[in-house]
């Protein structure tokens, strides 16, 4: 045929364009290095390929202004809907480019808001189950490193680890903020804690995430910190990596794939039915315990040994 002699190949955009029609789905994860965000992204992925909805990936490497990028991209595309992890406040963006008829739905992050459905975790109950975990292996000086406190996965992390430690009073909880939630971060916050004297350092290591603590648990052992004998380790998201790091990482799991799932099947109701009821779905964290969290050994005088 003369259509596959000269390679011609149909401009789908451009029909699509005309026509007001993109069955595309457009997606905005925080940080496309990070597993659990892959993982979430592939959860929604299969949901939509069931639909025949392609999903066009982005990463925002948790900066406002990549995220404004894409989001007005996919605006001048017209994509039939929006996922989106979000970075900063950008909810009105959001309720603005719904009511121009491309539905949203927000990951990660509850909106409380009624014009947007959200699926997301109970970060405070996650924050609260690593702390009292924490507290149960004998930390008591607890540092929570990682993430810009922007994030508002941070803040509600950190405030979880607060409220469980306000119930006893011999326990501490310092916030070390970090520029990005990455290994490289997670590196330069414990070293700027070990550099400390032996009494002002933690015995304890909240990351806000797996990648934070593995970058942590690098550090240490360089270092020659015992983990979990002189500095006990907890990281969140529950990615692969942390099972299978030299010292596996104790972690609070997320549904991630599950998440995505969902997330996806919300925005597909909103596409059929702009008028289709706004849901929330918040999902439970789970602890997972490794060696990274294993009951630490005390010397006679009851101190840790560095």
């Amino acid at each position: 045929m003369a259509i596959q002699e000269l390679g011609y190949v149909r401009n789908d955009a451009a029909r699509q364009l005309r026509a007001g029609f993109n069955p595309a789905v457009g997606m905005i994860v925080l940080d496309a290095r990070n597993p659990y965000f892959t993982d979430v992204a592939a959860g929604a992925e299969q949901h939509l390929m069931h639909l025949g909805r392609p999903l066009l990936l982005s990463n925002s490497s948790q900066q406002s202004d990549r995220e404004s990028m894409y989001l007005n991209l996919f605006e001048q595309q017209r994509v039939a809907g929006i996922l989106i992890a979000p970075v900063g406040n950008v909810l009105p963006r959001l309720r603005k480019l719904q009511k121009h008829g491309i539905p949203v739905v927000v990951i990660d992050r509850k909106t409380g808001a009624d014009e947007l459905s959200s699926v997301s975790v109970d970060d405070e109950r996650g924050g609260w189950l690593a702390a009292n975990h924490l507290i149960a292996q004998g930390g008591q000086r607890i540092a929570v490193i990682g993430g810009p406190h922007v994030l508002r996965q941070v803040q509600h992390r950190l405030r979880g680890a607060q409220q469980r430690a306000r119930q006893d009073p011999k326990i501490t909880v310092e916030y070390v903020p970090t520029e990005a939630m990455d290994a490289s971060s997670g590196r330069t916050a414990t070293e700027d804690l070990l550099n400390r004297s032996a009494r002002e350092r933690p015995d304890a290591i909240f990351a806000a995430n797996d990648l934070v603590a593995l970058g942590a648990l690098q550090t240490l052992a360089r270092a020659r910190v015992g983990v979990p004998d002189d500095m006990l380790l907890i990281g969140y998201d529950d990615i692969e990596f942390a099972a299978n790091a030299t010292i596996p990482i104790t972690s609070i799991r997320q549904p991630s794939a599950e998440m995505g799932q969902h997330a996806a099947h919300l925005l597909q109701l909103a596409i059929q039915d702009p008028n289709s009821p706004i849901h929330h779905k918040v999902f439970q964290p789970e602890l997972v315990e490794r060696e990274s969290t294993g009951r630490p050994r005390l010397h006679a005088n009851g101190d840790k040994p560095w």
